[in-house]
């Protein structure tokens, strides 16, 4: 370790240059996208033009009374249906009694 009080070694005086370069902030796209969402803007309220003046109010179409009589025939009838034979409702045979456990 070196003794903190002691003087520095002889150095040689180096001088450093730097250059820095700030280059000129440039417009970017700002144009044309200002030019397009103008033109946006234009095409929307042209078509808001159109659709608000249309030439005046929408005539309604006058009330029409129609009356129509007809005479039609009467559809035919259904013929009666015969009646059907009394039929007996089966009948279930009755289960066998379950076996006495073993034991």
């Amino acid at each position: 370790m070196t003794d903190p009080n002691a003087p520095p070694p002889d150095r040689p005086e180096v001088v450093h240059h730097t250059t820095i370069n700030n280059p000129t902030p440039s417009g970017g796209g700002g144009g044309f996208l200002g030019f397009l969402i103008g033109g946006l803007v234009v095409v929307v309220i042209i078509i808001g033009v159109v659709l608000m003046t249309r030439g005046g109010e929408i005539e309604t179409p006058k009330a029409t009374d129609v009356d129509i009589n007809l005479n039609l025939p009467d559809a035919p009838k259904m013929p009666d249906l015969p009646t059907p034979p009394p039929v007996e409702p089966p009948t279930l045979p009755e289960p066998a009694p379950a076996p006495a456990p073993a034991g």
